[in-house]
């Protein structure tokens, strides 16, 4: 008779956190204070849900927020793979275990955690807010129960399908990237948020309708259906929720069998993808010959290769693009929201020797002179432009059209080319004097220490590129508070353009002395992570 593995692996998990804690004294007061923090917050949801009790749009707050929940269960594991090492079945292969009781295991291991404790809480709160009477309660429990197995099993069937992509080089890229779908998620709550408010909750009872048939919010909506009298509907919502329970412990069990029993090519590179990595592209035809192409096409390559790099443009290109968006959609912004879109990207100037990291050697032994190093920041600078003046003019026009102030396009153009070439020279010099390193593992930006480098280099940076185009600030200004302004508006269009440009080669003439006489500093400082 086979022993059941569920206590072993319930206790192997157990040991493993408290032995985790036990490294240092900081990593516990981390986990100590995270919890705490994630439990006041579960009972604060907790207490708010059942203040909706008695409410007539309860269900129609608590469906939508548990089909959230799961979304977020399902997408977590994609964006932190290292969040629960202890769960890692490729730590499994070698030993004599059976998928199917290694899943029950798994299973029940999944459910000791702050995660779960959490959307205990948050499922528990949405029963008692939408039910009425002992039977609704007693499917409450079995709901309750459901929801949550559902939750974790999907977390784990989307781990364990996509386990070699996440401990691969794209899989720690998907993880760098998580700060995007963040701050996508958090644009489009808020702009949802802003919905209710102004309509109030009943815009939510048509979607409600649809997510109380999809798992495992059908649980809760089971719930409600007791507490209504439908008690066949509710059969049927906690038979699907159970249905999806049963098909994800099949699913996950499939894709373990297939993840002990095959191995591992992921990591082995294919004839024709080295015979790609050897071949030229096309990228290198297009640029101009000399430094000045090199280095575009290295600045360029770190933009699509680099996962820090990689995240800070793709962070910067999304928030630049959902700000004056969603502001001009909802009604609230201004065309001037626009020049956001060259704020995000030009702060891509300032550190530019950090993202080398300790590679940077490798550039500063082709430094010599004064010339060489205006030609680095030169051709840096040429790099992000090539993706910066299409994107912010992109940005622009496309606010200009969802607000419909066509007369203003011109003086925001150039409004958005002027800030940008301030950035750009500021960014040169920030680059020479403040340079500092980037770590290439983990998620933080700024090697211990260098804190408040960073913060000076890109504060004070920002504050010099809004002094340095403060005429072209007060133009724009005149051209709306003068009567003759209108007709000279589309002046600020070419003068802008000018000005930026003339702004940035003088900021890179300037710095281009610093970081030829400073480069041993800034190599020490950019290898320091």
């Amino acid at each position: 008779m086979t022993q059941d593995i569920t206590p072993v692996v319930v206790r192997l998990k157990l040991s493993l956190l408290r032995n985790g804690l036990r490294q240092s004294g900081g990593r516990r007061a981390a986990y100590v204070a995270s919890a705490l923090a994630v439990l006041l917050f579960s009972v604060l949801q907790l207490l708010g849900l059942i203040a909706l009790r008695g409410n007539e749009h309860a269900a129609s707050v608590v469906v939508p927020l548990v089909a959230l929940l799961t979304v977020g269960w399902a997408v977590m594991p994609l964006f932190f793979p290292g969040g629960d090492e202890t769960l890692d079945p490729t730590r499994l292969v070698m030993l004599p275990l059976r998928p199917r009781p290694l899943v029950r295991a798994l299973l029940a291991a999944s459910l000791v955690g702050i995660g779960p404790v959490f959307t205990l809480c948050l499922l528990v709160g949405s029963v008692v807010s939408v039910a009425h009477g002992g039977a609704a309660y007693v499917v409450g429990v079995l709901g309750t129960g459901l929801a949550l197995l559902v939750c974790v099993a999907l977390a784990r069937t989307v781990a364990v399908a996509n386990i070699r992509l996440l401990t691969s080089r794209k899989g720690r890229d998907l993880a760098v990237l998580s700060g995007l779908i963040i701050a996508v998620g958090a644009q489009v709550v808020n702009f949802g948020v802003q919905r209710l408010g102004s309509g109030g909750l009943g815009q939510l009872d048509g979607p409600t309708a649809v997510l109380k048939w999809i798992p495992p919010a059908s649980a809760i909506g089971a719930v409600d259906s007791v507490s209504e009298g439908s008690y066949g509907v509710a059969v049927l919502q906690l038979a699907l929720s159970a249905a999806a329970l049963a098909g994800l412990l099949a699913l996950w069990a499939r894709h373990l069998t297939r993840l002990m029993t095959s191995p591992d090519g992921s990591t082995l590179p294919s004839a024709q993808g080295a015979a790609r990595e050897r071949g030229s592209t096309g990228l290198a035809r297009l640029l101009p010959a000399g430094r000045t192409g090199t280095v575009m096409e290295r600045s360029l390559r770190y933009v699509w290769r680099d996962p820090k790099t990689k995240a800070a443009w793709v962070t910067s290109l999304a928030i630049g693009l959902i700000v004056p968006v969603f502001n001009a959609v909802q009604g609230t912004g201004s065309i001037y929201f626009a020049c956001f879109a060259a704020g995000m990207l030009g702060v891509q100037m300032y550190n530019q020797f950090g993202q080398d990291t300790s590679a940077f050697w490798m550039v500063a032994l082709t430094i010599s002179s004064t010339r060489d190093a205006y030609v680095e920041l030169r051709a840096r600078a040429l790099a992000l432009l090539l993706i910066t003046l299409p994107y912010a003019t992109l940005v622009t026009v496309l606010t200009t059209a969802l607000i419909g102030d066509w007369p203003k396009l011109p003086e925001v153009l150039g409004l958005s080319f002027a800030l940008l070439g301030a950035m750009l020279a500021t960014g040169a010099w920030s680059s020479a004097r403040f340079p500092y390193s980037i770590p290439q593992e983990g998620y933080k930006n700024v090697a211990p220490g260098q804190s408040g480098l960073a913060a000076a280099a890109v504060v004070g940076g920002m504050v010099s590129a809004a002094l340095l185009s403060a005429p072209v600030i007060a133009l724009t200004i005149w051209a709306n508070v003068s009567a003759d302004g209108d007709e000279w508006s589309w002046l600020l269009l070419p003068v802008g353009a000018v000005y930026g440009a003339v702004i940035t080669f003088g900021g890179l003439r300037l710095a281009a002395p610093r970081t030829a006489r400073l480069l041993p500093e800034i190599l020490m400082a950019v290898s320091k992570g």
